[in-house]
């Protein structure tokens, strides 16, 4: 963050000082809402929450190096307070964040945090020439932002979010990491409901914004697709116009984004992974190949250059959508097209519990995707897992599948549908992880299919589960134990279904 006195502080927040003996100190340090991860110099976010009160640890944060704390009561330490707004309501209030934020404390700290990497970002984009990039999408977004890091750090010093900070806290903390020697901030914009990215746009203005797809993620908190593209296209409405360099990179193989051009006064360039690619696409692939492990090759076609081989170290065809997306925001704002694709061949997987692949020591090969799953990025995976497994003679193909949260209405036919998805891709084998009206619905649909299904109630009963069918070689295969290359298992599902702890397991076997 660029330095700011205590006083600088309170005036962008509105706040007072308490405590405070010399409004000139500088905060030269992060912002953490975490007092164990704050150093010396920063500032201290006193952070309501449903188990723990960040103002209960102002002294400790004190104690570790902050200069002040930012707060929404006095806490006997240099804070800057900034007084409660009221209980959020409406669509915000569905965050996890407000659930128990009687009196508005959480909601004015936040907002306060938004307010301080408002002007942040302002200032180093008038001052220094910050470039923001924002993404947006349904799936892929996590995946797509590490990209154009990696892409941008080619380029100069770039910052992104660690993970999925992508809401109202996520957003600002991870803007309030540039300085004055950043030259890129990519800036993922996530949305509970219309009117989420519009926000979030207010605090990190975008100059490119890139939108991936509209699918049935949070399906039922918006209640339709054309809700959800609502939302999404919030992002393409706050880019400066195309004589202010606006630019709205939109994916042509989904309508929803396609259609959301005319919202726009920005430049508006298009990508495609399609085969042939549409027809208006000024970014695509050709010559698209994966290999053992179902990682990308393709050649990158964009304006203005012969056309570049890239080759992704990341999993699944996917990727290729996700590669141009990112290589179309970079190429758009300046960067050369042989830098792009050279940085598109050398990004590794950068977030954990994404599309993480590794191979034991026995032959058997993991593909962790447990962060999050929607009926997209779920389709996605088994199709990963399919080719994996295909490319092994003999090897079974077994997807450990938990819960895909937030689906609404919609939520039992899109459990029962993935049980013909894992048909269609001839997966072999399904543990599913948890025991609801949704994970029957796919088991039903799985073993109506002939698919050799397990019910796990617990993570630990799924690893077990898992290591029995790896135990045993297939039928009629006398030479299992001398393969490099054997079974291949997918665990996925929505975050809070923590079935990353079965990757975990299985790997450490």
């Amino acid at each position: 963050m660029i330095p700011l006195s205590i006083a600088d502080i309170a005036e962008i927040t509105g706040g007072s000082l308490d405590c405070v003996s010399d409004p000139d100190q500088r905060v030269t340090g992060f912002i953490e809402f975490d007092s164990r991860k704050v150093t010396t110099g920063g500032l201290f976010l006193a952070l309501p929450g449903a188990r723990v009160d960040g103002h209960d640890y102002a002294e400790k944060a004190i104690e570790q190096g902050a200069v002040a704390v930012l707060a929404a009561r006095p806490v006997g330490v240099p804070a800057v307070v900034v007084k409660p707004q009221g209980r959020v309501t409406g669509d915000a209030a569905n965050a996890d964040i407000y659930a128990h934020d009687e009196d508005g404390s959480a909601a004015a700290v936040v907002q306060a945090l938004s307010d301080i990497a408002r002007e942040v970002t302002r200032r180093l984009t008038a001052e220094q020439g910050l470039e923001i990039v924002g993404v947006t999408g349904s799936a892929g977004k996590t995946s797509t932002k590490d990209l154009l890091a990696t892409i941008f750090r080619a380029e100069g010093d770039t910052v992104a979010p660690p993970g999925s900070f992508n809401n109202e806290v996520g957003l600002p903390y991870t803007a309030l990491r540039c300085d004055e020697h950043t030259r890129f901030l990519v800036a993922e914009m996530s949305a509970r409901g219309i009117g989420h990215i519009r926000h979030l746009t207010t605090i990190t203005a975008p100059t490119v914004g890139v939108v991936l797809n509209v699918g049935t993620a949070h399906l039922g908190e918006f209640g339709s697709r054309e809700n959800i593209a609502q939302a999404k296209g919030e992002l393409v409405e706050a880019l400066p116009s195309a004589a202010e360099g606006g630019v709205a990179v939109l994916n042509a193989d989904d309508p929803f984004v396609a259609g959301m051009a005319p919202r726009t006064s920005a430049k508006v360039v298009y990508y495609s992974a399609n085969k042939p690619p549409a027809a208006d696409a000024q970014y695509y692939a050709s010559e698209i190949q994966l290999d053992d492990v179902a990682r990308p090759s393709f050649v990158l076609h964009a304006p203005g250059t012969d056309p570049l081989p890239v080759k992704l170290q990341v999993f699944g065809r996917h990727q290729v959508s996700n590669a141009l997306a990112a290589a179309a925001a970079a190429i758009e704002s300046g960067m050369d097209p042989q830098v792009v694709a050279s940085a598109l061949s050398g990004h590794q997987n950068a977030s954990e519990h994404r599309m993480d692949v590794r191979t034991r020591r026995d032959g058997v090969t993991t593909i962790d995707d447990s962060y999050n799953a929607n009926p997209d990025s779920m389709h996605a995976a088994i199709a990963a897992l399919a080719y994996t497994s295909a490319a092994r003679p003999d090897a079974r193909a077994i997807a450990v599948l938990g819960e895909m949260g937030e689906l609404g209405g919609e939520a039992v036919a899109a459990h029962r549908t993935l049980g013909e998805v894992l048909s269609k891709y001839h997966v072999g084998y399904l543990v599913a992880v948890g025991d609801n009206e949704n994970m029957r619905a796919m088991v039903e649909a799985a073993r109506a299919q002939g698919i050799n299904t397990t019910i796990s109630p617990d993570v630990d009963t799924a690893a077990a589960a898992v290591e029995d069918i790896i135990r045993v070689a297939p039928a009629g295969i006398e030479d299992w134990a001398e393969r490099e290359a054997k079974d291949v298992v997918l665990i996925k599902s929505s975050n809070a279904q923590r079935l990353w702890r079965v990757a975990e397991k299985l790997n450490r076997r």
